[in-house]
């Protein structure tokens, strides 16, 4: 049984934090193996004194999930429910101010990573670091499983010249690290080590489980993560929020699903299940998203089906959809303009690659096998450098 980072302190009843005033990092899905939120199990212990919360900080999407999209700003203030300090960390403030942080002995993060460098949830806490370091305010890292497992890494690695809000160090698109293991690593990598920073380890989990062999509840950590199936997909699935194809916002399948009015689904997925993709097959679908780009227009497209997690490849898998899109419909496919995450000059594709090759890899239809080639350069440097803040075996 895997119990994480919350459910070890649940089970000591927060002594670690008896006495202090802290700060919780959390959102919706911060909750423990019986559902309880980090914040129900908190409040018994605030409110007869045990420890005082001194503020409740909240990422993308809001404390609770409400907001939908990128680049929806959400505001903080006094919850009506608890009397507590809401701060928004994705508003006027993504890294937490001195006023938010003052008085506080620790700030305790929960939150759900999904094993993408683009999932802003991991740059929300590099910035709560930075701040704290600056601060002189320790963290606590509760941790959690990488739902999408934490053995294998896929390219590329960022670019700093492309950094920005979906990435902030230089990570591999899928970098195989639970949050609390990041969080270590940022530490000793981005910051010399500076701060403290604690992570209150798992037990019971290792890298080659599948959040199924957990047990652990699923939560959406963000509206249009619903499943499994869609973290499985999205490290390749977000590139396509950096063109003109939906992307399936507005539809039950994000990620999962694609396309575009101008596509023709029947011949695409002739066209990509051709090319014997490790681990997956494409079908062909009619979809007509609700929101989002292409909202209430009919798009042809694929489906992404996943038949063997362990063999498929998110980021190669949807680098030949994008190809294979520019090959038989050309110029129709477009790059769209930002701007994308707080990024307002540089294309949302490559801020998202972390790099401006990759867009023009595609556009020049270069052999997939020299594009993987190219983007996994930089992997073998990062697992070396990762592998010394790792805190759990393979098996």
């Amino acid at each position: 049984m895997t119990l994480t980072g919350l459910d070890i302190l649940a089970r000591e009843n927060f002594d670690r934090c008896r006495g202090q005033r802290i700060g919780v990092l959390c959102n919706q899905a911060s909750i423990a193996r019986d559902f309880r939120h980090v914040i129900e199990i908190l409040l018994p212990l605030h409110r007869s004194g045990e420890l005082t919360l001194g503020g409740v900080f909240g990422p993308q999407h809001g404390l609770f999930g409400h907001t939908q999209d990128n680049m929806i700003e959400w505001s903080g203030g006094r919850d009506e429910r608890t009397g507590l300090s809401v701060f928004s960390l994705y508003g006027e403030h993504r890294k937490p101010t001195p006023e938010m942080l003052s008085g506080l002995d620790v700030l305790v993060i929960d939150l759900p990573d999904i094993g993408a460098r683009y999932y802003t949830f991991i740059w929300t806490m590099f910035l709560c670091i930075e701040a704290c370091v600056a601060a002189g305010i320790p963290l606590m890292i509760l941790d959690r499983p990488n739902p999408i497992g934490g053995m294998a890494v896929e390219g590329p690695v960022l670019d700093p010249a492309f950094a920005s809000f979906v990435g902030l160090f230089p990570l591999p698109i899928r970098h195989g690290m639970t949050i609390g293991e990041l969080a270590r690593f940022f530490q000793v990598e981005a910051f010399d080590g500076a701060g403290t920073v604690e992570t209150v380890v798992m037990a019971g989990w290792w890298r080659s489980m599948s959040y199924e062999q957990t047990a652990l509840p699923w939560v959406m950590p963000s509206p249009n993560m619903p499943t499994m199936e869609t973290a499985t997909v999205y490290p390749g699935g977000c590139l396509l929020e950096g063109t003109n194809l939906s992307e399936g916002r507005g539809t039950t399948k994000p990620f999962e699903q694609l396309g575009a009015p101008f596509i023709d689904g029947w011949d695409l997925a002739a066209d990509l299940n051709g090319l014997d993709l490790a681990g997956c097959l494409f079908r062909a679908v009619d979809f007509q998203p609700t929101s989002g780009k292409w909202a209430g227009e009919r798009c042809g497209g694929v489906f992404v089906h996943v038949l063997d997690r362990a063999m498929f490849r998110p980021v190669l898998t949807y680098l030949a959809i994008l190809q294979q899109i520019r090959r038989r419909y050309g110029e129709k496919l477009e790059w769209r303009e930002g701007p994308y995450e707080y990024e307002y000059l540089k294309r949302p594709i490559d801020v998202i690659a972390g790099n401006a090759w990759l867009a023009e890899a595609i556009d020049e239809l270069r052999p997939l096998a020299d594009i993987d080639t190219l983007m996994n350069e930089g992997v073998g440097a990062f697992v070396q450098r990762a592998e010394t803040h790792k805190s759990y075996p393979p098996f």
